[in-house]
């Protein structure tokens, strides 16, 4: 199977490339591995200066690298932009505090000393989706290089283009051949990879299936793994809640990356009495959606990435209403070319219908009323996943019992969930394990050592018996 860009505004494939040849990878694994022995021993502030350069360069060409994101995913130009634009602020987070959060630590063990160092592990293998093409590698390889591994980069068949441009903006930086590489490698390919001692780490952005499978195979081989899975996201608005705010929220957090985000808002819940109007105010602000070209000033919804990511969306909605789900906008599959979708509303899923637990990876929201406060919360964390969570209360008992209560690897309170490189990130249940991102992702490829220097025993005092 080819990589190949497809316009998902028309469904016409624009460009291919083959699969790396056996050879090929071997000859990039042979190079990553050369690479790091050499990486690891520069010092921080030649790394600092080629990762910084790496944001400048991001920050510089953000109209060309956005409209490349667009030409593969169909994601509006803005959010393309601002993509690129992160990417360089998570460059020079990382240049600039990696040689802070990689200090030794030194611990009290008098008479001893005793310190614990952090050393890189090797050639990481990143395994990405393509949803935000630019973004899942970028919080992979800052940190990792900036800690001294290589990267090896199998991104997703859809956005080959990306990849190869995040290698040579790598290249273009600073970093030597081989410490940061694209491959084209297909199911077989990753799992060979993953069995190849040369890789001593494996990180995956993905499905909840790509994640067992990946997971149990670097479990097999005893390496450590990082898994950002799937979410169901809830949003809970609650009485004391700011509707006007909470509402505008919940469609951004809903549409954002045409819904395409294991962080987006999914499950909106609100308690009665404020559910009939919470109701109310959602499906007017998402029935005023903004539909059209990507590249177009305004637009709020494009298409989606892929046929089967639609087709499958559009099966999970024709299920959840023949199941008993209201269907309150939307949910009509357009006829024509390309991956376009409606912004809809489903309120109320039966239990056991796609919309009630399953992630829907699209503009659709589903809509929950809860009998009260601790209902609602109940409803929250009624899903297999535990990555983002949202509450919006200007009640402080509320606000706690939320934060320690929601079962997520992030919660925020009266905004939307995103990741920001200051602040680690990842989730827990069937969301995956480990972080990305902060201090956190950066420790997660290196080897913790701990070093204790015993001190030498006192020499005896000098016999004065012959005074």
């Amino acid at each position: 199977m080819p990589f190949a860009t497809v316009d998902p505004r028309t469904g016409q494939t624009l460009s291919t490339h083959a699969p790396h040849s056996q050879e090929h990878v071997e000859t990039r694994l042979m190079r990553a591995e050369e690479t790091f022995r050499a990486l690891r021993d520069t010092s921080f502030a030649e790394r600092a200066r080629w990762m910084k350069r790496a944001g400048e360069l991001l920050e510089e060409e953000a109209e060309a690298h956005g409209r490349l994101m667009t030409r593969e995913m169909g994601k509006p130009l803005a959010a393309a932009r601002a993509e690129a634009q992160k990417c360089a602020a998570t460059c020079r987070y990382y240049a600039e505090h990696a040689e802070r959060f990689l200090a030794d630590e030194a611990v009290d063990l008098t008479p001893d000393t005793g310190f614990v160092r952090y050393q890189p592990l090797g050639p990481v293998l990143a395994i990405m989706p393509w949803n935000f093409p630019f973004w899942q590698v970028v919080r992979f390889a800052a940190p990792a290089l900036m800690a001294g591994n290589v990267g090896l980069l199998k991104h997703a068949p859809s956005v080959p283009g990306c990849a190869l441009a995040l290698e040579e903006l790598f290249l273009r930086a600073g970093f030597p051949p081989g410490a940061f590489q694209a491959l084209f490698v297909e199911v077989e390919g990753v799992r060979r990879l993953i069995e190849d001692s040369r890789i001593k780490a494996v990180t995956l952005t993905g499905s909840e299936g790509a994640g067992r499978d990946v997971g149990a195979r670097a479990g097999g081989q005893l390496k450590k793994v990082v898994l950002e899975l799937g979410g169901s996201d809830p949003f809970v608005v609650l009485p004391s809640a700011d509707l006007d705010a909470a509402v505008d929220a919940a469609v951004k957090a809903r549409l954002i990356n045409n819904g395409q985000s294991c962080i987006a808002a999914k499950r909106f819940i609100a308690p009665e009495p404020l559910y009939a109007e919470f109701e109310r105010r959602f499906v007017e602000r998402m029935r005023r959606v903004v539909v059209g070209d990507p590249y177009a000033p305004g637009t709020e919804l494009g298409p989606l990435a892929l046929a089967h990511i639609r087709d499958g969306l559009h099966e999970q909605v024709t299920r959840s209403v023949a199941a008993g789900a209201r269907l309150l906008l939307g949910g009509q599959k357009p006829e024509g070319p390309g991956f376009w979708y409606p912004a809809t509303v489903l309120a109320q899923p039966p239990p056991g219908s796609p919309a009630h637990r399953e992630e829907l990876f699209g503009p659709v929201a589903v809509l929950f009323r809860a009998k009260d406060t601790e209902d609602a919360l109940r409803i929250a964390n009624d899903t297999p996943y535990g990555l983002g969570a949202t509450v919006w209360t200007r009640d402080e008992a509320e606000r706690e019992r939320f934060i320690d209560g929601l079962d997520a690897g992030t919660v925020c309170v009266n905004g939307m969930v995103a990741s920001d490189p200051r602040l680690p990130f990842g989730g827990v249940k069937h969301s995956g394990h480990g972080r990305e991102l902060a201090r956190h992702g950066l420790l997660e490829f290196l080897n913790i050592k701990t070093v204790r220097v015993t001190a030498p025993p006192r020499a005896p005092a000098p016999s004065r018996a012959n005074e």
